[in-house]
């Protein structure tokens, strides 16, 4: 009979739990990043969202800790000044801001976390966190992300042409994030997603095929894309 194995002592230190891997996301309004999150947090149990904090107003079927922190301006601009805010900026007249704790607690417990964040807390966070995978969202047209902004049905018209604008000025920063996923056809982009997920980068459409996406991205931004220009 062969030997059983000999048992670990008991004061035996635990096995280091190896760091988790962040992935940062963005997109202008009616990209329709949030509905592929949600698709992809219902699809594995393994991948958690960060919650954000936020000055805007709790939304019908929205709840405090599960959608956003819901804090007043007094109170974010305190953790603004304690310096609790991995990334923060001011998004629509809103303020919004990423747990600098919860964030690295989520890391040393080796979770893969998603940051839903604008271009500019994405800038942030490769500054502080270099190593994060930053991943942009494109609409297939202009006309697409007005219908979508449309349907939404939570704006007036002025409203819609405001975020449109500034879904515009979103785009424009497209060039300095890792990944380009264009949100076409939901199911695809929602396969590149979880390609990322598990290490497949090299299969999506990055910067360094951005050839194909040249004329979607002049059609959008109004800007060449610059092959080569981050790799």
């Amino acid at each position: 009979m062969p030997a059983l194995p000999t048992p670990p002592p008991k004061n035996a230190p635990a096995l280091a739990v190896r760091r988790g891997r962040l992935f940062v996301v963005a997109a202008p309004s009616g990209a329709g990043k949030t509905s592929l999150m949600k698709a992809l947090i219902a699809s594995d149990a393994g991948v958690e969202v960060a919650v954000s904090h936020t000055t805007r107003q709790k939304r019908a079927g929205e709840e405090d800790g599960v959608n956003y922190h819901f804090v007043d301006q007094a109170g974010f601009r305190q953790m603004v000044r304690q310096g609790d805010f991995l990334e923060w900026a001011e998004v629509f007249g809103h303020l919004y801001g990423t747990s600098r704790a919860a964030v690295e607690s989520a890391l040393q417990a080796g979770k893969r976390l998603f940051l839903e964040i604008d271009w500019q807390g994405a800038q942030q966070i490769r500054q502080r966190l270099p190593e994060a995978l930053t991943i942009f969202i494109l609409p297939p047209s202009r006309q697409a992300l007005r219908e979508r902004l449309l349907a939404r049905g939570q704006d007036g018209p002025a409203a819609v042409a405001r975020r449109t604008a500034e879904a515009l000025e979103e785009l424009s920063h497209f060039d300095e994030f890792d990944y380009l996923i264009v949100n076409d056809d939901f199911e695809l982009a929602l396969a590149q997603l979880r390609q990322l997920l598990g290490g497949e980068g090299q299969a999506l459409a990055t910067q360094k095929r951005l050839g194909e996406l040249a004329p979607l991205i002049q059609s959008l931004t109004g800007q060449p894309a610059l092959d080569g220009k981050n790799g």
